[in-house]
């Protein structure tokens, strides 16, 4: 478990997340920057306890690695975000 986190560093807050967190049920996390999708997918559904349909990655100007986290219908980013304490 104790790996996972090392993977998954910290949710990103901006405005624009807030709208993929309600209009498209997608969470946002900056991660390890040497991990890759499947890494981040069971990252993810280990510590949430949730089912995750699609990653997508980049990296920012800034040299993190953004990851795009698509959940499955049956969970809602909105509950997720509110335990994270975003919401």
């Amino acid at each position: 478990m104790e790996r996972y986190y090392s993977i998954i560093k910290k949710p990103l807050i901006t405005e624009k997340t807030f709208d993929l967190i309600e209009r498209e049920n997608k969470l946002v996390f900056i991660v390890d920057r040497t991990s890759n999708k499947s890494e981040i997918k069971r990252a993810v559904e280990k510590i949430h306890n949730v089912k995750v349909i699609r990653v997508n990655t980049l990296i920012t100007p800034k040299g993190e690695k953004k990851a795009f986290i698509k959940l499955h219908p049956d969970n809602s980013a909105q509950d997720i975000a509110i335990d994270l304490g975003i919401f």
